[in-house]
């Protein structure tokens, strides 16, 4: 074989070898190139369980003592006294306010006077009455004077009875002029002053003031009349404030036999404690009526997300031999402590991310921590995947193989060996 020939076939051998050398190289670099993008997101996961979740509704409670007054006169006149202040405790028959009472006072004087005179002409007629009788029986005076003399004492006794009874409506009348407590309480706002002109038939009524008693409170819930069926005694109910804070558990204790025709819903009372000093008369509260109770799958706050209405928490699934994030929209129940229900999206077992959610895409890679559940293999992802990967290696491996035995290839070698000084000799056969 010449010398030129040989030439050709070794420049032909060297353009294959490096091609080969370029495609090998660019093979065995793809793995490297896409790793970091197989790198996944290191995440916290909490695995799905069953709790007891209460079924409930909320509705806004009114307090209400069943003891509570708001003090209107009875009588006209000017007040002349407030003796007490806006918030003061009393006790039942304590003075509060006085009208001027001096004209009644005279009329009572006067009234009793007149009693006075009714009972001594009573007590004249009495003994007449028996002074006629013997007179009569001794046969000294005639029937016509005795009866007379009966008649003069039945006329009597009912003058000074009547008398009596005209003293003590007076003196009733003038206990109206004191304003007094009618139960133990708290005094409530006292819109009137000294000097004011107070009467029964002012219009619009004159309030001096309101009394409360704190203790025997109740909680006045309207329930809507489509759930009437579901309503009866010893219903549980939660009494919280605005911002949440637990007041009071109670139960319901009377229900309405009619439906309030204003409101279309059904009076409910449940009883509160006596020494719930953070509740007054008239206050409103949410009340949380607990219909039943039920497990369901509860998640942390945390792993929630939302876009716009759709609430969604993202599942660790495992996906092409990694565990990847999966966006599943959920509908949020009520809230358990620190914890969602979910109504409908999860199952119990369910891994569930609750850090770096703000990161996560669908289909992320991830990196449980924390101990969680391994995750569960999507139906038919991994399988085939896996299968490509293996066999795409393989083709890797054997270009690699192909290219080193390949003689060109070798030469190829021998001479930038040559190049750099690492083989001294190099033969061609």
């Amino acid at each position: 074989m010449s010398q030129s020939r040989l030439q050709r076939i070794y420049t032909i051998g060297c353009l294959l070898a490096g091609a080969l050398a370029a495609t090998g190289c660019h093979k065995t670099q793809a793995p490297a190139a896409g790793g970091p993008q197989m790198q996944g997101l290191p995440v916290q996961t909490v695995t799905v369980t069953m709790a007891p979740v209460a079924q409930s509704s909320e509705y806004v409670a009114t307090i209400k003592s069943r003891r509570s007054t708001a003090l209107l006169p009875q009588v006209s006149g000017q007040l002349t006294e407030i003796g007490v202040h806006s918030g003061d405790q009393v006790k039942a028959g304590q003075l509060l306010m006085q009208i001027d009472a001096r004209q009644q006072r005279a009329t009572v004087d006067s009234l009793r006077a007149t009693e006075r005179q009714k009972k001594a002409l009573d007590d004249y007629d009495t003994v007449e009455v028996e002074r006629q009788r013997k007179l009569f029986e001794a046969g000294v005076t005639s029937r016509d004077a005795y009866e007379q003399a009966q008649q003069a004492y039945q006329n009597a006794k009912a003058d000074y009875q009547s008398a009596v009874e005209a003293r003590k409506a007076g003196e009733q009348l003038l206990d109206y002029y004191a304003i007094r407590a009618p139960f133990t309480g708290v005094v409530g706002d006292i819109p009137v002053h000294v000097g004011d002109y107070v009467g029964p038939n002012l219009s619009p009524a004159t309030v001096l003031t309101t009394i409360d008693e704190n203790n025997h409170l109740e909680a006045y819930i309207y329930i809507p009349t489509e759930r009437a069926a579901e309503v009866h005694e010893g219903l549980a109910v939660d009494l919280t404030d605005n911002s949440g804070k637990l007041l009071e558990k109670t139960k319901v204790d009377f229900i309405s036999a009619e439906v309030d025709s204003t409101l279309q819903g059904i009076l409910v009372k449940a009883p509160v404690q006596e020494t719930r000093a953070m509740l007054r008369n008239a206050q409103l509260v949410e009340a949380r009526v607990i219909w039943s109770t039920k497990p369901m799958a509860v998640v942390p706050v945390l792993a929630v997300t939302r876009q716009g209405e759709q609430s969604f928490v993202f599942v660790v699934l495992k996906q092409n031999g990694m565990a990847v994030a999966h966006r599943t929209p959920v509908v949020l129940g009520d809230t358990v402590g620190n914890d969602y229900s979910i109504v409908s999206g999860l199952n119990a077992g369910d891994s569930v991310i609750v850090s770096g959610t703000q990161f996560l895409v669908d289909g992320m890679p991830v990196i449980p921590m924390g101990g969680a559940a391994p995750p569960a293999p999507s139906p038919g992802a991994g399988a085939g995947a896996q299968s490509t990967n293996s066999g795409a290696q393989a083709n890797d491996a054997g270009a690699r193989a192909a290219a080193v035995s390949h003689p060109p290839h070798r030469k190829h070698r021998n001479a930038r060996a040559r190049k750099s000084g690492h083989t001294k000799t190099a033969t061609v056969s």
